[in-house]
Order: structure tokens, then C-alpha cells, then sequence
């Protein structure tokens, strides 16, 4: 709906954000199944990266007597900054915010002062939570490696793989290397790093 259409007592707008493209969205549209809402915007990227189209698309949408509605603290900011910043942005034009999964609401002239406070202790707790799961994580690498396990991308192509593409370049130097390429789903750069490698095991200095 444009802002031309919009009623004098504002629409209802949910932002909905995820990890990644392989996650979905459907745990956070079950809050919104009967909220009714006229637009939701969604993003699938990380919440540290400050590239959020759809959450500028939102913000920018939105206009005064609104209601945004949103899953939890997390899904809208990177950090507490962030957070109470977008937070008195918003209200500070008009805009409502409800949370749903904290159930705090957030509107102009700064609403219930409680909220204004709980924001704040709660969005330092998911900092501080986010903070701890990445010391985890690294910790966990730090000793996965110790161990002796290896991290990075898994070889494209097994043994038995490579020896057959070999065989065929060496045997047939006519071989269509497009159709060799397509038949072992490897990238050009793949490809003729291998022949690199082929030519100096057949030319040894």
C-alpha cells in the first residue's frame, strides 16, 4: 500500500529478520499470524553487518501513527546502540513499537518509563549473551584445532575424481573441457589449476 492510501490512524508494519538465506521466517510469523499487518519487510542477512536493505526500505516506510511490529529485541539492532537509537528514532516520529516476544512497547513521549529502562538492561543482556557465544565459538575452534581437526572448505573433487579428469586430458588433448568441467561441477579456476598441476607432474623440473 503507497503512503498515499494510508489512514488517518497509521498501518501495521512487522520487520522480520534472518541469519541467513537457509533459514525461514516462520517462527516470527507466528506472532504476526493475527496481527493482520498491511506490509512486512524482511531481511536474510546477519545482524552485525550494517547492510540491511529491507530494514531501511521499513524505516523509511514508515510514517506517524504507525505500529512496527517486531519478534524480539535482536531481530531489529546489531548492538544496544543501535537498538536505542532506532528505538527513539521511531517513536520520536510518531511510530509504535511493540515487541512481541519481550512484550514491551515503545511509543512517543517515551511511554512507559519502566519500558524505556527494561530496554535498556535487556538489550545489554543479548549483547552481552552475543558476546559470550562468540568467545565460545572461538575457544571451541581455538581447541578443535589444537586437536589436530582442520577447518576451511572440503575438496571439491575425491582422488578417483581428479585421476579421471587426468586420464581423459592426457588421453584425448581434443577433449571438450567445458563438458569436463560441467560433468564434475568445478569452476574454471579449478579446472586448469589442475592442468597446472598435471603438466608439471608430466615435466618435472
Amino acid at each position: 500500500m503507497n503512503a498515499t492510501n494510508r489512514t488517518a490512524k497509521g498501518m501495521t508494519v512487522g520487520y522480520i529478520r534472518v541469519s541467513t538465506t537457509g533459514q525461514n521466517t516462520d517462527r516470527q510469523m507466528d506472532g504476526f499470524e493475527t496481527l493482520n499487518l498491511d506490509k512486512v519487510f524482511t531481511d536474510k542477512v546477519s545482524g552485525a553487518t550494517t547492510d540491511r536493505p529491507e530494514l531501511k526500505a521499513c524505516l523509511d516506510y514508515l510514517r506517524e501513527n504507525d505500529i512496527l511490529y517486531i519478534y524480539s529485541m535482536d531481530r531489529l539492532a546489531r548492538n544496544l546502540v543501535d537498538l536505542q537509537c532506532i528505538v527513539k528514532g521511531l517513536t520520536g516520529r510518531g511510530v509504535c513499537i511493540k515487541f512481541l516476544k519481550e512484550q514491551l512497547t515503545f511509543e512517543q513521549n517515551g511511554g512507559n518509563p519502566m519500558n524505556t529502562l527494561l530496554l535498556q538492561v535487556m538489550g545489554a543482556f543479548a549483547e552481552f549473551e552475543r558476546s559470550l557465544i562468540n568467545e565460545r565459538q572461538m575457544e571451541g575452534i581455538a581447541s578443535a584445532k589444537a586437536k589436530g581437526v582442520k577447518f576451511g572448505r572440503k575438496a571439491k573433487l575425491t582422488p578417483d575424481q581428479t585421476a579421471e579428469i587426468k586420464e581423459r586430458l592426457m588421453s584425448d588433448p581434443f577433449v571438450n573441457k567445458s563438458n569436463l568441467m560441467q560433468e564434475f561441477d568445478i569452476s574454471r579456476a579449478t579446472f586448469y589449476r589442475l592442468m597446472s598441476i598435471f603438466k608439471a607432474e608430466q615435466n618435472p623440473t
